[in-house]
């Protein structure tokens, strides 16, 4: 059982097929076939088995697919903790961030970052609350920014930020807002800004119309337009209170307090934590008491 017989195999459970995997991992078809064959020889299970045209994992394939996955993170962090280890200032450092985050509070932190510590190997994962969780707990990811960690993952919150979120909506609209009644933008689920403005709602007993947007610029200019209300940090619509284009709701229990979190895992590597001191230079975040 080699490293590379289980990225084969993790690239075909993730493609669905023979061609596809070896497309993505610049090799032959031939070669990823005779992977395959290696590791379920080495377990004495199959793993796969031919579904139309492509592959599907056996109910032994998809268990052994999630060790795979984080032996693979594994050997990742491994080799970022010793390449960190050597020299902080040249190691690898992965983030992932939820959408929000990424949009709001990375990209500066991000150039100052890499003004002042340009050789580190950096690479950035943005995706909804339950991808970027998966990534941290699979050791695909060094640091999350996102909200609370979720029960269960073995995680260290390393910083926290404020972020307040608020209920806006373009004048006119505020006007005349009824909880219930009012249509409401919100993004796709699994984002966790949804969950927390379905979770609002529920609280009070109300379905109003929905309208659902793929991404927090969409939310933003679908409120702007009088789309409907949308709950949202405060620092994502700065610029559109100021100029008019939104206003901030006086809706029943808000503003909510949902800082974020930059969390890492169990045994932080040194490259993460020359991040994190970077982190804790930058104006609100703390160290978490």
């Amino acid at each position: 059982m080699t490293e590379a017989r289980l990225r084969t195999f993790v690239a075909v459970a993730d493609a669905g097929s023979v061609r596809e995997a070896a497309r993505r991992l610049y090799v032959t078809e031939s070669a990823v076939s005779a992977a395959l064959a290696a590791l379920a020889r080495d377990l004495g299970v199959a793993l796969v088995r031919r579904e139309g045209r492509g592959l599907a994992l056996t109910p032994a394939g998809t268990v052994y697919a999630s060790y795979a996955r984080r032996v693979l993170g594994l050997l990742e962090q491994g080799r970022a903790a010793a390449r960190g280890a050597a020299d902080p200032a040249r190691g690898p450092l992965r983030l992932a961030a939820v959408t929000t985050a990424a949009d709001q509070v990375l990209p500066e932190l991000l150039a100052s970052f890499r003004a002042r510590w340009p050789e580190v190997d950096l690479a950035l994962e943005v995706g909804p609350r339950r991808q970027v969780w998966s990534s941290l707990a699979a050791h695909r990811a060094d640091l999350v920014l996102a909200g609370r960690p979720p029960a269960g993952v073995a995680a260290t919150v390393l910083a926290r930020r404020p972020n307040v979120l608020v209920v806006v909506g373009a004048p006119a609209l505020a006007a005349a807002f009824d909880p219930a009644t009012t249509p409401w933008v919100m993004r796709e689920p699994g984002s966790g800004t949804r969950a927390t403005a379905e979770a609002y709602l529920t609280e009070r007993d109300v379905a109003p119309p929905r309208l659902v947007l793929g991404s927090n610029g969409a939310v933003v200019a679908g409120a702007a337009a009088g789309l409907g209300a949308a709950l949202l940090s405060r620092d994502a619509v700065r610029g559109h209170l100021a100029d008019g284009s939104l206003v901030e709701i006086d809706a029943p229990g808000t503003p909510l307090h949902r800082p974020w979190h930059a969390v890492g895992g169990p045994d932080p590597t040194p490259t993460t934590r020359l991040f994190v001191d970077h982190l804790l230079d930058a104006p609100g975040w703390s160290r978490p008491r």
